[in-house]
């Protein structure tokens, strides 16, 4: 259903009193990834490494630097906005900030609706009744369709965004860190949600998130990011038992034990992460890792399959798959 190849996204940094680009800002180096018709992709790293950069490069809103995003098979890369509109019917995106991402001058019916009156998606009755079916589908009720964003709690306009994602009945859909700012007790309400929408609609998922406790209950595989660059991928299953990457070795190590007298075996990552203007050689994880050989300064580690699908980019697994 989606395939990423060699996508490349860079921000160019201007300076000086004509405003001349002086540098790029980094922000998606290089990414390959693929995920089958009614998957999930969990897509997971720390903030600032790109995976929100990576989601709406996919979705269109930012414009590719180079590589390709292939959707069903057709290439969308560079596509025109005329051109692209047909398919933002079949993808659609949820944002991280439910407040942020609905028009808080609009009602709920309003902003639900405005896909189905984009895409000409029914008349005006039919486009009521799908708003109220829909609300009712993400467990409000239809009479939410009358009031405002603001008159609803931070779970309550999470699902006005779900609703209005899934409008248009997409094939894709783009779940941008959907329920980080959101309270532990109503993320697995939200989460709930989406995995019996997926159930339903048969929808591919692409689930972008900083906490690996959350992707593990929603994803089939998952990817794992660092400063623009995906370092490891496996199925979920594997990559919480075997992580290979030390990143990643270190994110699963973090997830907490529901266990008081449990012994921590946490690993403790040193330093910020580098700066994407300016990205480290080599492997871009060695300024923080505590296996850092003289390659991992000067060579890029080759992303690789160490069996059985297990991806990934690291110098210590060089020759062993």
């Amino acid at each position: 259903m989606l395939t990423v190849k060699d996508l490349v996204k860079y921000f160019p940094v201007t300076g000086g009193v004509f405003k001349r680009k002086v540098a790029d800002v980094h922000a998606v180096d290089g990414v390959s990834f693929s995920v089958g018709r009614g998957e999930t992709l969990g897509l997971v790293g720390e903030s600032g490494c790109g995976k929100s950069t990576l989601g709406r490069t996919i979705a269109a809103l930012y414009d590719a630097t180079s590589g390709s995003v292939r959707f069903d098979g057709t290439d969308l890369t560079y596509f025109s906005e005329k051109e692209m509109k047909p398919y933002r019917r079949r993808i659609q995106m949820i944002f991280q900030d439910p407040f942020e991402s609905l028009n808080s001058r609009h009602s709920v019916g309003e902003i639900i609706e405005e896909p189905l009156v984009i895409h000409g998606i029914g008349d005006g009755p039919a486009r009521r009744k799908r708003v109220g079916e829909l609300l009712s589908t993400v467990g409000l009720p239809q009479t939410a369709a009358n009031r405002f964003p603001h008159e609803f709690s931070g779970g309550q306009r999470q699902r006005i965004g779900i609703a209005r994602a899934i409008a248009s009945s997409p094939e894709l859909l783009i779940c941008d860190e959907p329920v980080s700012a959101l309270d532990v007790s109503i993320q697995s309400q939200i989460i709930n949600l989406l995995l019996d929408l997926q159930e339903e609609m048969g929808l591919t998922t692409l689930f972008i998130a900083h906490d690996l406790a959350v992707v593990r209950l929603i994803s089939d595989h998952v990817a794992v990011m660092y400063l623009g660059k995906i370092v490891e991928q496996t199925d979920a299953d594997t990559i919480y038992k075997t992580p290979l990457h030390p990143y990643t070795q270190a994110l699963i190590s973090a997830i907490p034990v529901p266990d008081p007298g449990a012994v921590s075996n946490r690993i403790i990552l040193e330093g910020d992460v580098p700066s994407p203007i300016h990205p480290p050689s080599g492997c871009r994880f060695h300024t923080r890792c505590s296996h850092v050989m003289e390659i991992c300064r000067a060579t890029e580690p080759e992303f690789a399959d160490q069996g059985d699908g297990h991806m990934v980019a690291c110098h210590l697994y060089e020759g062993k798959s």
